[in-house]
């Protein structure tokens, strides 16, 4: 092994003495109004997910946070930190910015969260555009990892309009051991399908498309765990699939996989209708306030995103029908209970 590879270990032992979670959520955001956080919607949510998600990633893509100024990403840490530690959660921040002097920066305002035994380092993305060079990719990240704090890297191409190539990632894991995950949401899965040696990077698959059980290590695929934006809604049901993977439960578990991929592909329909907001926050958000609220949800006012905009009632009815269809509807909602 490298002296990164050896680095690495210890590192992430270090920050996971537990081990690392297999199942992590990019979280929701909840608002009640523009930019004003629902602290008790966040500690509800955060209960909920307790039993099945060990890992968060906040200001991620669904928690809408490359809408997020660095003062509301304080904030939300402030409003979450406490809850999250109670619950035994750890935290990626999410510092999802468009070049990497604006990452240099929000890490370096940030830095003083890494002191809360929570937290265990930051998300970042490649710079943004679409004619970057890899070598020009590969150098503005590794000025980002140059800083030295535990880091991951989301490809999210679908944002940013470039990849990180297999070659790329695998050279900036052998010269930081700081860089401990690789999240892809491309659907791609070129970097994890490479074979390359990366040194004990933890892979997480991101992408909602193409099954879920057919893709973890445990079942010969090429990822150690998920980071799902699905998993605010249906972590019980990932979290279940995940054990049948690793008991070899092969036949129950592809069916509940495919349970799954059907409700988050409807999901992602009923989110499309929308002209605004980010159709990961939509299409969770909707799903989440029906299990906050169960049989009431139709009842409660729809959810919020970071700009005010309000989801509409037809669409919880929508996805109301959608739960009860695949036998997942809530009677009593995590905010009821």
């Amino acid at each position: 092994m490298t002296s990164a590879t050896n680095r690495r270990n210890v590192l992430l032992k270090e920050l996971f003495p537990r081990g690392i979670p297999g199942l992590w959520c990019p979280l929701l955001t909840h608002f009640k109004s523009a930019r004003q956080y629902d602290a008790e919607r966040i500690r509800g949510h955060l209960q909920f997910l307790s039993p099945h998600v060990k890992g968060i990633l906040i200001a991620g893509s669904t928690g809408e946070g490359w809408q997020m100024s660095d003062i509301e990403i304080h904030a939300l840490l402030d409003t979450l930190l406490n809850s999250a530690q109670d619950t035994g959660m750890q935290i990626l921040i999410g510092m999802l910015k468009r070049n990497a002097d604006d990452t240099i920066a929000g890490i370096n305002a940030a830095a003083s969260f890494l002191q809360h035994p929570a937290v265990v380092g930051f998300t970042v993305c490649p710079p943004t555009g679409q004619d970057l060079s890899q070598q020009q990719i590969q150098d503005d990240i590794a000025r980002v990892l140059d800083l030295g704090w535990p880091t991951a890297l989301y490809q999210l191409p679908q944002v940013t309009q470039n990849e990180m190539s297999a070659e790329t990632v695998t050279e900036l894991a052998f010269e930081f051991s700081n860089f401990i995950m690789f999240k892809d949401t491309s659907g791609l899965d070129r970097v994890a399908k490479s074979g390359l040696n990366l040194g004990g990077v933890y892979l997480v698959r991101g992408s909602e498309s193409g099954g879920y059980s057919q893709w973890l290590k445990t079942r010969g695929g090429p990822y150690d765990g998920f980071l799902l934006s699905s998993a605010n809604a249906l972590a019980s049901q990932l979290a279940a699939m995940m054990r049948l993977v690793a008991d070899d439960e092969e036949l129950a578990a592809v069916e509940l996989s495919r349970r799954i991929e059907s409700i988050i592909n409807e999901a992602f329909e009923i989110a499309s209708s929308y002209s605004f907001g980010n159709p990961f926050a939509i299409a969770n958000k909707l799903l989440d306030h029906v299990m906050a609220y169960g049989v009431e949800a139709e009842k409660q006012v729809p959810p919020l995103l970071i700009d005010g905009n309000r989801l509409n009632e037809q669409d919880v009815a929508r996805t109301v029908s959608l739960l009860r269809r695949f036998e997942s509807m809530p009677t009593i909602g995590y905010m009821n209970e």
